[in-house]
């Protein structure tokens, strides 16, 4: 979210932007608030298969009894309501209650019922993820697009249009990488996830072609970003097709891990795939250079 006010306030430095630098950190916290209590409640259901999966990170029932789990993810949810509702009576809008309480409510299902079923899960996680810099393309939106007719007389009216085209590119891309990501995390958490009945595409499918899946959907990404530059539908330089090289290379690398070592963990593949996503996040920030 950063990266992305960076960007758009950077390359239309030429024209009058209507950005409030408190109010879009309120959102950045109302938005890591969210996902600290998602992240909360998902360990909550998950403590039988994380005593397997992950036994060196378990907090809850360790480190933290799960009634106090409960009431901290309560607690943040209704700290994130009320910055969504300040929000709101700021900017005249009802979009800002209606995304949060939807995220909100998807990261409780999720958690309770949905990453059991097969992909559902981690649709809604990668889409959730993806949606965070589309979050912060409203806000631009909101603070500098009126919907009241134009009156050359009344500021209030006037709107001031960005382009977001690389934004959008950036959301389909991150979909697909964290898309790519939960499935290679489900391939590591299968012996935990049987314990709470999780039925994970690995367990449908086999944990071989679940990894030919996640390293296949990596490659997406570079054929979106080939097809995007080379048509001209988004304005980027030469730094940030650099990184966005180095960024396909690395998912690359991903598939070519897969085809040479016919056993191992994933956790070689879960790691570089992290490495690109960085990757790509710094050609929010080299794209103005």
């Amino acid at each position: 979210m950063v990266g992305v006010a960076y960007y758009i306030l950077k390359v239309n430095d030429y024209l009058q932007i209507d950005f409030n630098a408190f109010d879009y950190c309120l959102l950045i916290l109302s938005t890591v608030i969210i996902a600290a209590a998602g992240n909360m409640i998902n360990d909550y259901f998950d403590v039988r298969a994380d005593r397997v999966n992950k036994p060196q990170k378990l907090v809850i029932s360790k480190y933290l009894k799960k009634r106090w789990a409960i009431v901290i993810h309560w607690f943040l949810n209704l700290a994130a309501v009320f910055i969504s509702i300040l929000l709101t009576i700021r900017y005249h809008s009802f979009l800002f209650v209606f995304i949060h309480l939807a995220a909100m409510n998807l990261l409780w299902f999720y958690s309770a019922n949905f990453k059991k079923k097969l992909l559902i899960g981690n649709i809604i996680i990668a889409s959730l993820t993806s949606l965070v810099p589309l979050l912060a393309v409203w806000y631009f939106k909101v603070a500098n697009e009126s919907a009241a007719p134009f009156s050359p007389y009344h500021k209030e009216t006037w709107s001031t249009y960005l382009d977001y085209s690389f934004i959008y590119f950036f959301v389909i891309c991150a979909f697909f990488q964290n898309l790519s990501r939960e499935i290679s995390k489900d391939i590591q958490d299968v012996t935990g996830d049987k314990l709470i009945h999780v039925f994970s595409l690995p367990m449908k499918i086999g944990e071989r072609k679940a990894g030919l899946v996640s390293v296949v959907l990596l490659q997406i990404p570079l054929i979106i970003g080939a097809v995007a530059i080379s048509q001209e539908m988004i304005s980027i330089n030469l730094i940030s097709i650099i990184l966005l090289i180095v960024s396909a290379c690395l998912n690359i690398a991903c598939f070519v891990l897969y085809l040479i070592r016919k056993e191992f963990p994933f956790d070689p593949i879960n790691t570089i795939i992290k490495w690109s996503m960085l990757v790509g996040i710094c050609a929010l920030f080299t794209n103005t250079l």
